[in-house]
């Protein structure tokens, strides 16, 4: 491991905290990855439901939720970070470190990925939607059995890019102390010029990127028809 350590000095010798530091972004990662999942998947589906000439079709609800997502997506993340401080410190107690930063990531990325579910959902073929209805279907089971069967191919491969969206934004939270390999490529590749340190986070987020990529396209090849 001679060449390792000749590549990457100041990584071998910062080896526990750098792996820590691997750690914390998966931590950061997984975490605000269920959340988002879970509430932009109901946000999305939400969005397509209510709109008008739809199953729950609900103008008032669908512009309430329409225009909550635009702003949302409109707020730069690292504004949000310090946007949302005092709900951070409200919710886990503290608006520094690994936990709160899950707090504005899952704010941040919920709304992008309820407007790409919204648009794979979207795609469904329409007349399928029309027969479930004809066939007496119950709006819950057109959810389930034409919506988010038929669309489950594409909210797959937009969540690889949702997911790939949070590893940035992981990286961006740890600029300002979130901890993760953002923060380690500022607080030693940057600031003590320690740039092997920023080249080994910068590798280790692509073989993330790459390594989602690579089964999230998987997955996506067994969904589709």
């Amino acid at each position: 491991m001679q060449w390792l350590a000749n590549l990457f000095p100041n990584v071998v010798s910062n080896q526990t905290q750098f792996v820590e530091s691997i750690w914390q972004t998966l931590y950061m990662l997984f975490a605000s990855g269920v959340l988002v999942g879970v509430i932009g998947l109901v946000l999305g589906v939400a969005l397509v439901v209510t709109e008008p000439g739809q199953v729950l079709a609900n103008a008032a609800v669908y512009q309430v939720l329409d225009k909550i997502v635009n702003v949302m997506r409109s707020i730069p993340f690292i504004i949000l970070l310090a946007l949302v401080t005092p709900l951070t410190k409200l919710l886990v107690g503290t608006s520094i470190g690994t936990t709160a930063a899950i707090v504005p990531l899952v704010i941040g990325c919920t709304p992008f990925y309820a407007r790409q579910v919204q648009g794979a959902l979207a795609s469904v073929d329409q007349g399928l939607v029309e027969a479930a209805v004809a066939m007496g279907l119950s709006p819950v089971d057109i959810i389930f059995k034409v919506y988010l069967k038929e669309g489950a191919a594409e909210i797959a491969r937009t969540s690889i890019v949702t997911i790939i969206s949070l590893i940035g934004l992981t990286a961006m939270a740890g600029a300002v102390g979130a901890g993760g390999l953002g923060d380690i490529a500022i607080t030693l590749g940057y600031n003590q010029f320690e740039n092997d340190v920023t080249v080994a986070a910068t590798l280790i987020i692509l073989l993330m990127v790459l390594v989602i990529q690579f089964f999230g396209d998987l997955v996506v090849k067994r969904l589709t028809h």
